[in-house]
């Protein structure tokens, strides 16, 4: 930790000419429409040769962007991009169409200023041109650390936002990005006051593997995935705890075997299993999660959404818009084929990490889409309640229903005014994706620390 200080420190005596980020602005990206809000989009370097450096794409906030938070968006995988799934596909103020750019009606940018990272080193537009044929093993610590550094910089480039309330959303993977990044940020915090942490909100997270991967079983037997014989044989001789190791070392077990073999020949490859109810090709921008069912490792997802994304992002004119370069990759993608990311470290629960981070007076938000199976909402919900009791938080909203409009969004229960957890009905793995209306309600109410709707 005070080696990480000492390089955030020196990097506060090499600020650069191009102040404020002027450098990095967007004058207009290809086939936009006309919008009244700012852009800006770059890199920011992790060393002093400017080897490593992350990408990232930062739009302020469609109205009075001075009195509006920061929101870092980070995608998970881990090794995929926020700028491809989460900006363009999900809760960014544009979608590709084909011929360019349309609105996104529902974008977060309507309630603050959204910064779009895409980390680790090797995804997207992010690159370590010191060895880029050959990354080296990354793991959660190194991300963490990455992620940190590259904050600190960036408040450099945009210093009028260093002292603006600032909250961190992602999904999936980001239950382990999230909250390592929080920690970093809270311990640097007592000797160096920097980051206006005030909560963040994780999207069908992994934050502990047993749980959130052995709920799998429940939720596809009570959605009709799979057989009553299969449900049984699954929970009796079947530990998802165990999956990713045994998976690596070619050890799973016989038993195991034949169970996940059942799994995947009863819920059928023409079942979308990030939205269960989807009845149309599967959007590929759902690949994001794909390391985290290991036996999918080497698989793409069928291509659909993702399509759109990817022609676009590898335009040269966008590239040029963006300041974007290709660095050891002939192409930009969703997800990385280059980065070697150490996938034990999903085994390491992050469930205690938001724990200590809620004793220190930060708000945390657990939503999930209910259509997905991959991490259930049932996994989600037990951490949560398991952790409100160990902390001792009594429940200040008891469980019940929420509105977006004249329908029912979802569910929800709040702990001591701190934690709560909430379904978003009808979503998907990426909820913002799916439910995009449903996903800006429960986003504008973490934000201003308000109650979801309980009428309409």
């Amino acid at each position: 930790m005070a080696v990480l200080m000492l390089l955030i420190l020196c990097s506060l005596m090499v600020v650069n000419e191009a102040f404020l980020g002027l450098s990095d602005k967007i004058l207009k990206l290809p086939g936009q429409p006309q919008v009244g809000f700012q852009q800006f989009a770059g890199y920011v370097s992790l060393d002093a040769k400017s080897e490593r450096a992350l990408f990232y794409y930062f739009v302020e906030a469609e109205v009075d962007p001075v009195s509006k938070p920061l929101v870092l968006w980070l995608n998970g995988g881990p090794g995929c991009s926020s700028l491809g799934v989460g900006a363009f596909s999900e809760n960014g103020p544009f979608r590709p169409n084909g011929q360019g750019l349309v609105r996104n009606e529902y974008s977060w940018n309507t309630e603050a200023n959204i910064l779009y990272l895409e980390t680790p080193v090797g995804v997207g537009f992010s690159y370590d041109s010191s060895n880029s044929s050959a990354y080296e093993v990354v793991t959660d610590a190194i991300t963490a650390r990455d992620n940190l550094v590259f904050l600190h910089k960036w408040f450099i480039k945009f210093p009028h936002y260093q002292q603006r309330d600032l909250f961190i959303t992602g999904e999936s993977y980001a239950g382990h990005y999230i909250p390592q990044l929080a920690e970093l940020m809270v311990q640097f915090n007592k000797k160096h006051k920097i980051f206006n942490l005030k909560g963040f909100a994780l999207g069908n997270p992994v934050l502990e593997y047993a749980t959130d991967l052995n709920s799998r079983a429940e939720y596809f037997w009570s959605h009709g995935l799979i057989s009553d014989s299969t449900y049984k044989l699954f929970t009796s001789s079947c530990n998802y705890s165990r999956y990713v190791s045994e998976y690596y070392r070619d050890s799973v077990s016989p038993i195991c075997s034949k169970v996940y073999s059942l799994v995947s020949r009863e819920t059928s490859r023409f079942v979308d299993k990030y939205d269960v109810t989807l009845d149309v090709c599967i959007p590929s921008v759902l690949s994001q999660s794909k390391i985290i069912t290991p036996q999918q490792v080497t698989e793409r997802v069928d291509v659909c959404v993702e399509d759109e994304t990817v022609n676009y992002l590898n335009r040269c004119d966008v590239r040029k818009a963006l300041h974007a370069r290709l660095v050891g990759v002939g192409k930009w993608d969703v997800c990385s084929n280059i980065l070697d990311y150490e996938l034990l470290n999903i085994e390491i629960p992050t469930i205690n990490i938001v724990g200590s981070l809620i004793k220190e007076g930060i708000r945390v938000l657990v939503y999930s889409g209910d259509q997905d199976s991959v991490i259930p909402l049932m996994g989600s919900r037990t951490l949560v309640n398991r952790l409100a009791t160990e902390l001792g938080l009594k429940t200040t909203v008891p469980y019940r229903v929420w509105f977006e409009g004249q329908q029912v969004g979802g569910w929800t229960q709040v702990y001591g005014n701190i934690f709560s957890f909430a379904t978003i009905r009808g979503a998907s793995h990426e909820a913002p994706f799916s439910q995009p209306e449903r996903s800006l309600v429960l986003f504008r109410s973490f934000l201003k620390g308000n109650p979801l709707p309980e009428t309409f």
